[in-house]
């Protein structure tokens, strides 16, 4: 681990909004990022890559339409077996339950996430997603600082500022606490 790494704290929540419904809510996370579509689809589709950023390890290349690849959440036996149901490099990638959408944005990308995740934990979705997208800027720029999710990420600094901030936003209850 890099010294930057364990200096990393995530900043203010920013960037996700929820679309309610049911037990399940659609979380939807909007980044910038400084690199271009087609490095962005490379971190999002290779399992290799994947391990260095991202909450889940993939079994197969997730660039391949109709593939059956097996996610496995970090820091938890959870493991969830998915479809791709579209992969149009650069642009889209959907799953079973998360949807990718990257746009060019001048010699960027903005990249749109859409997960549908139990309402309960909405607000650490979020903050999940704000650290794996932080920590895949960094391995995109060649300043890679290391996979924080799970545990992980929930032993950090600002973990429980970031996930009450985002309950508030969504007037959402986390686990073990309600709103």
């Amino acid at each position: 681990m890099t010294d930057y790494a364990q200096q990393y704290i995530p900043g203010r929540a920013s960037g996700a909004q929820v679309q309610k419904g049911g037990e399940k809510w659609t979380l939807i996370v909007t980044r910038e990022l400084r690199h271009a579509p087609e490095k962005v689809w490379q971190a999002l589709t290779d399992p290799a890559q994947l391990r260095e950023w991202a909450p889940f390890e993939a079994d197969g290349d997730l660039g391949r339409v109709g593939a059956t690849v097996k996610l496995t959440w970090v820091g938890t036996a959870n493991v969830s077996e998915t479809r791709v149901a579209q992969a149009e490099a650069p642009r889209v990638l959907e799953l079973s339950d998360m949807r990718w959408e990257l746009e060019p944005e001048g010699s960027g990308t903005r990249l749109t996430l859409w997960h549908n995740i139990d309402r309960r934990f909405v607000a650490w979705g979020a903050a999940g997603w704000q650290i794996s997208l932080d920590v895949l800027d960094r391995l995109i720029d060649g300043n890679p600082i290391g996979r924080i999710a799970g545990g992980e990420a929930m032993k950090r600094e600002g973990w429980q500022r970031l996930v009450a901030e985002y309950a508030r936003q969504f007037s959402a209850e986390t686990p073990g606490q309600q709103t």
